[in-house]
């Protein structure tokens, strides 16, 4: 039984008998004061249906009571453990040194593709798994609770590599649960020092800072202490305000002529006190704090005033976030700067990263041709690595798309190569250029170039350049 449930048996049995005890001593009190204490006991028809009266009111009264207390309950209807109002506001009792988040990854997918009753089953199922696992490292008072939708809220007092561990444990043996396969990732919080709401939101932070393939290092994107991501929160709002962007330059060659007219952009934020801090750790923060509008138009800006600084010839490319672009404010202020610096809008090109397909397609759409019509180019990031890429390409023009990392780093195998090679040809009868990045050696690039690549970026064509060196090249 998880704690939650024991916790929410005491609470039912507490409520029964605050309600039945009064009842009990209510009736006593009216057959004391109703009955002829100097004679024989006797009970007529009055006496009868008073009983019967008092007796159903009692009965509704405590029948009411205890739906009252099932609505009013600690638990989530689907988990079984605590709810997230219940959960908060135990935290505060429990106090606990470590505060970590077990997500469902991949849940959004699976509620599309399986029935309310087999996702329900299967969150609850995970939730005894947590419980079980912490009772069998020697762990029994374990808070278990529902964040959103796909979150398992754990908070425990104990040493916070034992729960990695057993978190690791769980995920290592749980890939396949109910016929279903899993996607689990967690996060741990140490020191909340009693801002558990914080807290949480700092978990979710972690859990979307973590790197989406398997090279990430395991010490730095799953364990914070809470205090270290107050002060980098603090340090990012700080950097935001200041617009002190760290960008260099990633080269990418045409493989035409084998010049590099075209850059891709990657951001840090520049510290003052901590280390340049990253986009999977900045962005996270920046979105959750509703910040995405402001970064995204320092970052445009400062690329619009980098161009009169460098040849002509050279582009920039570099990723906007969806939110940006489709807010009307954002354009009305970018397309304004772009008319009042007097640039070539062509060298700009904007990269678009969606997992999914945006709800509002036609809508988004029309967004992204009011950017084309301000000469701006398009580039979908990433292209192949959802259904959405096709679902794009299907009603939109686009200038140019960047292939998936997976497409390059399998080049060997057959199947890769035939699907880049029709995706390619495809890209070529559109008039869209076609970029592949992540190439390392030569055999990659020999390959892609036989497939008829437009351009290539990685290690094989050069390292990245920081801004004072792109300047001092192409002014």
């Amino acid at each position: 039984m998880l704690y939650s449930q024991k916790e929410e048996r005491e609470r039912r049995f507490t409520l029964a008998l605050r309600a039945g005890v009064p009842i009990l001593i209510l009736v006593f009190l009216v057959f004391y004061t109703t009955l002829d204490h100097s004679s024989t006991l006797t009970i007529g028809l009055k006496d009868g249906m008073l009983l019967a009266a008092i007796t159903f009111i009692a009965i509704y009264y405590i029948y009411f009571l205890m739906n009252l207390s099932v609505q009013e309950t600690f638990l989530d209807a689907t988990t079984q453990g605590f709810n997230k109002k219940t959960f908060v506001k135990k935290l505060q009792e429990y106090k606990p040194k470590s505060l970590a988040c077990l997500s469902v990854e991949n849940l959004p997918l699976l509620s599309e593709n399986y029935s309310s009753e087999q996702i329900d089953n299967l969150l609850y199922t995970i939730s005894r798994k947590l419980n079980l696992i912490f009772k069998q490292n020697g762990l029994e008072k374990v808070l278990i609770g529902r964040g959103r939708g796909s979150e398992f809220l754990i908070a425990l007092n104990d040493d916070y590599t034992h729960i990695e561990k057993i978190l690791e444990t769980l995920i290592k043996e749980n890939g396949h649960i109910n016929d279903i396969d899993v996607e689990l990732k967690f996060a741990i919080i140490t020191n909340p020092n009693g801002d558990f709401k914080k807290a949480i939101l700092q978990l979710r932070d972690i859990l979307a800072s973590q790197a989406e393939d398997n090279n990430q290092e395991k010490d730095t994107s799953k364990i914070k202490d809470a205090q270290e991501l107050s002060d980098i929160e603090k340090e990012v709002i700080a950097t935001i305000q200041k617009k002190k962007l760290l960008l260099s330059f990633r080269p990418l060659m045409n493989t035409s002529n084998h010049k590099i007219d075209t850059y891709e952009i990657s951001v840090k934020l520049k510290s003052d006190t901590h280390k340049d801090i990253l986009p999977r750790i900045f962005l996270p923060i920046i979105n959750r704090l509703g910040l995405g509008r402001e970064y995204d138009f320092t970052l445009i800006t400062h690329v619009i005033d980098l161009l009169p600084l460098v040849n002509e010839s050279i582009s920039f490319t570099f990723n906007l976030s969806p939110f940006s672009l489709r807010d009307s404010s954002f354009q009305a202020k970018l397309f304004a700067y772009l008319e009042e610096k007097q640039v070539d809008p062509s060298r700009i090109i904007i990269q678009l990263y969606e997992r999914k397909t945006h709800h509002d397609l036609s809508g988004y759409l029309r967004t992204l041709k009011s950017f084309r019509s301000h000469s701006i180019r398009i580039c979908i990031d990433n292209f192949g690595s959802s259904n959405a890429s096709m679902e794009y390409m299907k009603h939109f023009k686009f200038d140019m798309i960047q292939f998936d990392r997976s497409y390059v780093t399998n080049l060997e195998d057959e199947t890769t190569y035939a699907m880049l090679h029709s995706l390619i040809n495809m890209a070529k009868e559109l008039n869209v250029q076609t970029v592949a990045k992540w190439v390392d050696n030569e055999i990659q690039e020999n390959k892609l170039k036989a497939l008829g690549i437009d351009y290539i970026q990685g290690f094989g064509v050069s390292k990245s350049i920081n801004e004072e060196t792109l300047i001092n090249r192409y002014n």
